[in-house]
């Protein structure tokens, strides 16, 4: 019996084993340590958390009713403090409870939040099913994990632009979410919700949307119409049934299928309302519902700049809620659009003349009134000539490019010899002409400027040389996308807002203001951010000295370019600036006709740079004859002598450095150690002011103006490629002088 069990182990020497199981006991031990650890820093984050999120919650603004009940649109004000434009605010009709159709609340709720009727203002398993769907990127766009009641309260009292995407506001959010569901019902926060919500082109509000695309109220809309409007809050503008059906359709559809998975409606109803044409029973023209001031035309082109300066520091101007103060001074910005409107006594020949026209405050870069266009009709938010930059900006590039850099890099004086005689680009065979096709041999600087004489410009810029003029115009906040060429020194690709911001450095004594429109922004819940710009040195105050007071010529010397702008009395400076057709064209039009017309000028108080043309300068009949060209000159003169009815009429005085001396009978100036030479300084020959930059004569191309780098509106003009290096002004004094077509190897430009 005993070998029939020998290999049977005993009880004991089982029992034994057991207890030598390898670390059984330990290997628990481990797990439960481990665990306990787990949970007690899982217990810790979360004591953290509530303590950071009840701190938050301290900190958070109030909410009202008056705030969840009314409008989110952005308030623009003027400088006065006075409100100009209320961006959709006009067409928000509110709709009770009882009037919102069943269908719609049932349409929204499945879309936003299916559990809106279970929560109490924040849902933590809606949370974690959102944190779950963004891992696995399962969501397909339904629903996130804000419920309708924080969203409501993000639309009420938070700014919504991304920067305050904060754990602070997200923890605040939830914790006026929950005082909103202690308050309210869930019909009421409905009622919120649908009336806030933003649906695209300035509406706001179910009820306005479905009067805006549907011309009816919400409870005529059938179930298809319902479901659009109530996917449409998640991104207005995609969804927009006018202009993306397509995405419209799919975002209807996502809509009825939530409401069927819901239980709201059967599948054969999803279906049906998804057979439906979405574009069926749209309206698709209305009256623009985006601002309902009577200013809207007066300011249409000062406010599209504002919106978009917003948007560039991140603000949402649909749902922000925004209160933004500006610099427009309403008055001068009326009285500017009455000038280029109804003002007979300018003279032009035709409503389709455009205007481009930029005002700043000199003293610090504030842009106070702005046009972008005459006889626009009723297009809101159009094309805004006063910031394009596809035209030549003409002879009034010469300042910034030629002369300035010369007294700035060169000391030359005021009288420094310049000539003007006959010349050809270096390595081309490309002539250069003035106005007149004549030469005047050896004049002064002061001379070339005033009556705009363009061959001792180009002589001038090729003292000062290509890298230092570049210079010179990047601390006046002009840089440009190609390098600049010799021909830019009488044209160049630039706005009306760069140039009167530029020539408001020649008034300041040259300090350079970025300009801007928008002084302060308050947001929803109360923040405030104010801007201004900085000023920045962009010459010496003995270089703006000493071009304001040749410019100031320009207007009042019998030689002129710019005569008709003069204001008897008051101290201003300026310059003129046309371009010519190129050589091709110039057959087709009058002889002296040209494409665009500039006056810039400034006061002491006040920068305005004007630019007149047409939109599509080769269309037959869409040239600017040489009488026209004073248009740009009137509307400069008229707006100045408004301005300067409230403001004070102050002299330039010339710095402690730069020296009067009387030369035949003219004040002139020099900096202080550099009297200069009675030479012909830029003859083309080697001399004591010739630059050290390397062959910057040979920078030339066939194309001749540079685009600077700010942004610009595609132009609805004809190309510019075929452009030559044409500039022209008209004739000195306004006696009429023609100007002769230039021939195929020549840059002709003729001034004023």
């Amino acid at each position: 019996m005993s070998s029939n069990n020998s290999n049977q182990p005993t009880r004991m020497s089982r029992s034994k084993q057991q207890k030598k199981a390898p670390g059984t006991g330990r290997g628990w031990q481990r797990v439960k340590k481990t665990l306990y650890i787990v949970f007690a820093a899982l217990f810790v984050v979360l004591l953290m958390g509530m303590g950071l999120f009840f701190f938050y919650a301290q900190s958070a603004p109030k909410v009202t009713q008056s705030e969840l009940a009314s409008d989110t649109s952005t308030k623009v004000y003027d400088a006065s403090g006075s409100v100009i434009s209320k961006l959709g605010a006009q067409d928000r009709n509110y709709v009770k409870s009882k009037n919102i159709p069943g269908t719609l609340k049932q349409a929204v709720v499945s879309i936003e939040d299916k559990r809106f009727y279970k929560h109490h203002g924040v849902d933590p398993t809606r949370i974690m099913g959102a944190a779950v769907a963004d891992l696995t990127g399962s969501s397909l766009g339904l629903q996130g994990g804000s419920t309708l009641t924080q969203q409501l309260v993000k639309l009420s009292v938070f700014s919504t632009a991304a920067s305050d995407r904060t754990i602070k506001r997200k923890a605040q959010e939830a914790w006026l979410a929950l005082q909103v569901e202690r308050k309210y019902s869930k019909d009421k926060i409905l009622e919120f919700y649908i009336n806030k919500v933003y649906m695209g082109n300035g509406v706001y509000g179910m009820q306005t949307a479905a009067k805006y695309y549907y011309d009816t109220k919400l409870s005529n809309l059938n179930l298809s119409q319902l479901a659009t409007l109530a996917g449409m809050p998640q991104s207005p503008t995609s969804y927009d049934p006018i202009k993306y059906p397509q995405l419209a359709t799919q975002r209807r559809n996502t809509v009825l299928t939530a409401m069927a998975s819901n239980n709201v409606i059967t599948e054969a109803q999803a279906n049906q309302a998804k057979s439906v044409d979405i574009t069926t029973d749209l309206v698709t023209r209305h009256s623009d519902s985006s601002r309902t001031n009577t200013n809207a035309k007066v300011i249409d082109s000062y406010l599209k700049n504002v919106y978009d300066e917003l948007k560039k520091k991140g603000y949402n101007t649909n749902t922000g809620g925004l209160k933004v103060y500006t610099n427009l001074d309403l008055s001068a910005q009326k009285h500017l659009y009455n000038t280029v409107n109804n003002d007979s006594t300018i003279g032009f020949p035709d409503n389709k003349l455009q205007v481009g026209a930029t005002m700043v405050n000199a003293k610090n870069g504030k842009v106070v009134a702005m046009i972008g266009g005459r006889k626009v009709g009723n297009v809101s938010f159009g094309f805004n000539r006063a910031t394009r930059t596809d035209r030549s900006s003409g002879s009034t590039m010469k300042p910034l490019m030629d002369y300035g850099p010369a007294i700035e890099y060169l000391k030359y004086p005021t009288y420094q010899p310049v000539s003007d005689t006959a010349y050809t680009y270096s390595g081309t065979n490309k002539q250069l002409y003035d106005f007149d096709r004549k030469y005047q041999g050896t004049i002064t600087m002061r001379k070339a400027l005033v009556e705009s004489r363009n061959i001792p410009a180009i002589r001038t810029l090729e003292a000062v040389g290509i890298d230092k003029a570049t210079t010179f115009l990047g601390k006046l906040g002009m840089t440009f996308k190609d390098e600049l060429q010799l021909q830019n020194g009488i044209g160049a690709y630039i706005s009306s807002e760069q140039e009167a911001a530029a020539y408001a450095a020649f008034s300041n004594g040259g300090t350079y203001y970025k300009p801007y429109l928008i002084s302060k922004v308050v947001t929803s819940d109360g923040e405030s951010k104010s801007f201004k710009s900085k000023g920045k040195r962009a010459m010496s105050p003995a270089t703006a000295f000493m071009l304001t007071d040749m410019m100031k010529g320009v207007m009042t010397d019998s030689n002129g370019s710019g005569t008709a702008a003069d204001i008897s009395g008051l101290y201003q400076a300026g310059k003129t600036g046309t371009t010519a057709y190129p050589d091709e064209y110039a057959s087709s039009v009058p002889d002296s006709s040209v494409m665009d017309s500039w006056m810039t000028g400034y006061t002491k108080n006040y920068s305005l740079s004007v630019w007149t043309g047409y939109d599509h300068q080769f269309k037959a009949g869409h040239y600017i004859t040489q009488d026209q060209t004073k248009i740009a000159q009137l509307i400069y003169k008229s707006q100045m002598t408004y301005m300067a009815q409230n403001s004070t009429n102050e002299n330039w005085t010339a710095p402690s450095d730069v020296v009067p001396v009387q030369r035949n009978g003219t004040t002139e100036y020099y900096v202080s150690g550099h009297p200069g030479t009675s030479a012909i300084a830029n003859s083309g020959a080697t001399n004591q002011y010739s630059s050290t930059n390397n062959s910057s004569s040979s920078r030339y191309s066939s194309n001749s103006q540079a685009t600077t780098n700010s942004e610009s509106e595609s132009s609805t003009s004809s190309s510019n490629d075929s452009e030559s290096n044409t500039q022209t002004e008209q004739t000195p004094g306004g006696d009429g002088t023609n100007n002769e077509s230039s021939n195929a190897n020549s840059t002709s430009t003729t001034e004023e």
